[in-house]
């Protein structure tokens, strides 16, 4: 199996607090912790978050509200298989609910 997959992590600006799809989705969420969108590519991370800002083949929240990638919450990951990063950005997203972070991942 070849690495060709990353997973990313985009900041989202406090502002997605507002949208009602974000907060149902977030029951758990801590005030105060980072609202985040997690995301996988064959791309490299920064060409992803460029594209997401861009419009091209973009998540609504990522675009109109991400600030920048966290990639001290990602590098270590990538790269790695297609099947590999289909689970990891699930499992990932899981683990940041978890510690309190407002997560979208589609």
């Amino acid at each position: 199996m070849r690495n060709t997959h990353n997973i990313y992590v985009i900041e989202l600006s406090m502002e997605v607090l507002l949208k009602p799809k974000f907060i149902q989705s977030n029951p758990f969420y801590i005030w105060g912790m980072p609202c985040v969108y997690v995301g996988m590519t064959a791309y490299d991370p920064d060409i992803r978050f460029d594209q997401h800002k861009a419009g091209i083949k973009c998540n609504k929240f990522a675009k109109e509200y991400g600030m920048h990638l966290l990639p001290k919450l990602f590098e270590h990951l990538n790269p790695m298989p297609y099947g590999d990063a289909q689970y990891m950005e699930v499992d990932l997203a899981i683990r940041l609910k978890d510690k309190g972070y407002g997560v979208w991942q589609a």
